[in-house]
């Protein structure tokens, strides 16, 4: 049977996106991005449920990797994927992260509204298991 790993997101990021090479030269840019939830509670004040979402992208162009700020807003499409590691106490952690297969910058105009379409978007070039660096 087959099956779906996909995931969207559009949401705002918690910092700036940091951007590492690999032994095997390979651009890997990381960030956050928070996305809300809001709904009225039983006390009738809306609450606001926020999720945070850490983002991987390989070979992520210079264009997108500049508007990828504190604050910006950004939509991305990619797969979930959990990685175990250790930390510097030894201590077996668990991550799970969305590999980005596509991102796109949301850059607001003047008045407010979304410029949509008209971004530079970042769709990888694709990536051999060899490169990944787990």
């Amino acid at each position: 049977m087959k099956s779906i790993n996909q995931i969207t997101v559009l949401g705002n990021l918690g910092r700036d996106a940091e951007t590492r090479m690999t032994t095997n030269n390979l651009a890997i840019t990381s960030f956050s991005i928070a996305t809300t939830n809001s709904y009225k509670g039983k006390d009738d004040n809306w609450i606001n449920d926020t999720t945070w979402h850490n983002v991987t992208g390989f070979r992520v162009s210079d264009y997108v990797k500049e508007t990828l700020k504190k604050g910006a807003t950004v939509y991305v499409q990619g797969r979930l994927q959990k990685r175990e590691y250790e930390d510097k106490d030894g201590q077996k952690r668990q991550s799970v992260e969305i590999i980005a297969n596509e991102i796109i910058p949301m850059a607001a105009k003047a008045n407010g509204s979304s410029s949509a379409g008209q971004e530079e978007s970042f769709v990888p070039d694709p990536v051999e298991s060899d490169d990944l660096p787990f």
